[in-house]
């Protein structure tokens, strides 16, 4: 369709023809900004004939969206003036952010926050020469650019975050811009289902605009290839009522464009109408328009012989020669004036009154809208006191409960405390979890048709607050939107399928170490993820479901936001879980399991524990007031009643031996504190761990994690870690640890080992363990389960 020159419209309104030049002026400037980002480091507004001295060395930057993303901005920009309306601006195709830093620039609030890139050709000059340039600003819509909640970086999370952003928001419009490279990922095919989620009584809307320009880097997009009725067919398939706009003649498109949009907000102002006034939440047809224009639209159409305009050499630079090529040279110069700059700009470097008038006011241009800055409107969730949910533990590691199931009947006080600012995402698993409790309070959100068995025991509403779909992708978009526009969420899900959400992880984890550093960023809520249904208790889904190895990449990112937790017990879980409820701009990360487990802490030792975020456990330690002969360590659940369990079988064994025990909750607190700031210092490490001492250390995950924790301290050589190592399959509980060596035996006879003097005198107990463990493993094999003497084990001092 890229060679057509008249635009696809069934809509006619009373957009002026007046009206349709401005908006053709004001797009014309955000065109000449975002190709001089590109190319430009002096001379902005051309004031002189080009010369190579004017062109930056470094060619970088993406033109082929830029011209699309500021068609879509200026247009929404006419609609909030003409009808003042609250609304943001997504662009899913990261890589056209010149064409959203344009328009950004042009409404001044870059100006206001960087008061260097003034509204004037030397600020004009600034702006250029700092995009893509060392020192300057990125290529994608980081966190530095006002408007911002979506760098786009990394393809897929446009329509999911934009649908975050306008739950419990019921005057918010999102724009979210969808490139057609973008369509083709996992996570932005699997949201469109969003729009099934969105509440028409109090939730905002979200305006889908998939942007069709044909190519991605060097391929045509299969979107783009498809015939009209099947494309059609497609989003109708989806839910979704798809508006077309097509063509490539700039005022044909204007027209167009201008009464689509207000086609689109009219049908979404009366839907929600409709539904405000009847009371009735029921799922809507949403609008979306489809925008088919060519890539690097306006750029040149040729160059050498090769198309440009409307094909995939327009992706990135169009002209790439321009140092060692005149002809080239020339023709950037004649693609720079074909914009008229001089009729845009007054003497100043300043856009022109006329133009400046199209720009919305104050709050309501999109990029001072403060829900782009979700810190301002952010406020501190009301808590409940995390100790009236608090597990009875009269004796430590003597009784057991369920670590997760008190937390759900705080997190339902919570929803029920904050039922505008907080919502629980998980997929299809909070009752498997075993935080159901929230259901008493809020059901699942459901939009769609019920039937009538959904009456016994569906928990579905229409006015859920509690979000499940079984995609950790959309989970993680609602959720990442939800907060970055000042909410709160929780999201828990199986330690085996959070590995779904690693890049986005990373995405969010990049944005908030940038965010912290930006001083007119106001601080938003922390990530808040339980995982659960770990890697030791999946004895019956086998060895697909075991992977502790999500915490391995949050270690990878930035001290400043990452936190990791690994709460023992129910009452840990309670302290930790309040912890970074209260607390902003982390992910924290907490890994409990949510079956039956010892307990060990009864509240208030459990807060003085979780505060220090490690400590030793003076109830199963024996070395008070001496030196011990060996430091055993626990972390995570499972391997803390492990490692308790060969502390009590050596005691009972050789009595006269020391040992130190110490349970990890913050697993950052092994590192030094000039590496994180939850580390401790070199001092206090020695003095918990020893200088000199053989330290048993069973984790929860993969062993080597903690060696990199921990590699600089002073006694690392003495450090012995064990964890998993992919050994396992359907196995008892007992029988899994064992495959890993984290079992009581194998940690019993790793103490004889390392500890002088016990290697001969401590054969024989050696082999009485090896026998133990073989007896253990025999008796799985034959009944199915682990004997009841492991599985009810408890501390016996």
């Amino acid at each position: 369709m890229n060679n057509v020159t008249t635009a696809r419209a069934s809509y006619h309104g009373t957009v002026t023809e007046e009206e349709l030049k401005a908006l053709d002026a004001y797009w014309r400037a955000c065109n000449f900004l975002a190709a001089g980002m590109i190319y430009l480091q002096d001379n902005p507004l051309l004031r002189q004939p080009l010369r190579v001295e004017h062109i930056k060395r470094r060619l970088l930057g993406h033109w082929g969206a830029s011209p699309g993303l500021s068609f879509m901005y200026v247009h929404m920009n006419r609609l909030i003036s003409k009808l003042d309306l609250n609304a943001i601006f997504l662009a899913g195709p990261g890589h056209g952010a010149p064409g959203v830093i344009a328009p950004v620039y042009l409404e001044e609030t870059y100006s206001e926050i960087y008061p260097d890139i003034s509204q004037d050709s030397t600020g004009l000059q600034r702006l250029f020469k700092q995009f893509s340039f060392p020192g300057g600003i990125g290529s994608h819509c980081t966190p530095e650019l006002p408007g911002s909640i979506h760098e786009g970086g990394e393809l897929g999370y446009s329509l999911s975050h934009a649908t975050g952003a306008v739950f419990d928001n019921p005057d918010l419009i999102c724009v979210a811009a969808v490139g057609d490279g973008e369509a083709e990922t996992g996570p932005l095919a699997t949201s469109w289902h969003s729009g099934k989620f969105i509440n028409p009584i109090r939730d905002g809307a979200v305006l889908p605009i998939l942007h069709l320009n044909g190519y991605k880097i060097n391929n045509p997009t299969l979107l783009s290839r498809i015939p009209h009725a099947e494309l059609e067919a497609l989003f109708k398939g989806y839910g979704w009522k798809p508006h077309f706009v097509e063509g490539n003649e700039p005022m044909a498109m204007h027209r167009s464009m201008a009464e689509t949009m207000e086609t689109c907000i009219n049908e979404i102002r009366a839907l929600q109408s409709t539904a405000r006034q009847a009371g009735n939440a029921c799922r809507q047809v949403w609008p979306m328009i489809v925008l088919r224009s060519p890539k690097g639209w306006t750029g040149p159409k040729t160059v050498d012989g090769n198309k440009i305009e409307g094909f995939w050499r327009a992706h990135q630079v169009p002209l790439k020669t321009v140092h060692q090529n005149p002809e080239h040279l020339q023709l950037l110069e004649e693609w720079l004036r074909s914009y008229r700059p001089e009729e845009l700009f007054d003497e100043n470097g300043s856009l022109i009154p006329a133009l400046r008038a199209l720009v919305p006011r104050g709050l309501r241009r999109m990029s001072a809208n403060p829900h782009t800055n979700g810190g301002l409107l952010k406020r501190n969730l009301r808590m409940p006191d995390f100790r009236d949910y608090a597990a009875t533990v009269a004796k430590p590691a003597t009784s057991a409960a369920m670590n997760t199931r008190p937390l759900g009947a705080m997190l339902r006080d919570i929803m029920q405390m904050n039922n505008r600012n907080f919502r629980v995402f998980g997929p299809d698993e909070n009752t498997s979890n075993k935080l159901d409790a929230i259901y008493e309070v809020s059901k699942k959100l459901w939009l769609a048709e019920y039937l009538p068995e959904d009456a016994n025991g569906g928990e579905l509403s229409p006015d859920g607050r509690v979000l499940e779909m079984l995609s950790e992708h959309t989970l993680e978009g609602w959720l990442e939107g939800y907060v970055l526009t000042g909410r709160h969420g929780f999201f828990a899900t199986y330690e085996a399928f959070v590995h779904v959400i690693d890049s986005m992880f990373n995405q969010h984890a990049k944005w908030l170490a940038i965010a912290e550093k930006l001083s007119w960023r106001a601080p938003i809520a922390s990530l808040n993820l339980l995982i659960t249904s770990t890697v030791w208790r999946q004895d019956h889904n086998g060895f697909t479901h075991q992977d502790p190895g999500f915490l391995d990449l949050v270690v990878n990112k930035s001290p400043a936001v990452t936190r990791i937790y690994l709460p023992p017990d129910v009452n840990c879980l309670l302290s930790t879980a309040d912890h970074c409820l209260r607390s902003h701009n982390d992910i924290n990360v907490i890994v409990c399991d949510k079956q039956a487990h010892i307990q060990y802490l009864d509240i208030d030792s459990a807060i003085a524990h979780c505060t220090k975020g490690l400590g030793i456990w003076t109830w199963a330690s024996n070395d008070a007031g001496e030196e011990p002969d060996v430091v055993m360590v626990g972390c995570g659940d499972i391997p803390t009643k492990e490692a308790l369990a060969a502390t009590a079988l050596l005691r009972e064994t050789f009595p006269t031996l020391k040992i130190r025990f110490i349970n990890v909750v913050d697993l950052f607190r092994l590192t030094p504190n000039s590496e994180h700031p939850h580390g401790l210092s070199d001092s206090d490490f020695d003095s918990l761990f020893t200088a000199d001492k053989p330290i048993i250390f069973n984790f929860h995950g993969y062993p080597w994690l903690i060696h990199r924790l921990a590699y600089r301290r002073n006694n690392h050589r003495n450090l012995h870690v064990r964890g998993y190592v992919e050994q396992g399959n359907i196995n008892t509980p007992l029988e899994l640890a064992i495959e890993n060596r984290i079992d009581r035996f194998s940690l019993a006879i790793e103490v004889i080992n390392r500890v002088p003097g016990l290697n001969v005198a401590g054969a024989h107990a050696k082999q009485a363990f090896l026998d133990q463990q073989i007896s253990c493993r025999q008796y799985a094999h034959t009944h199915g389960t682990d004997m009841p003497q492991i599985d009810d084990w408890v501390w016996p001092f």
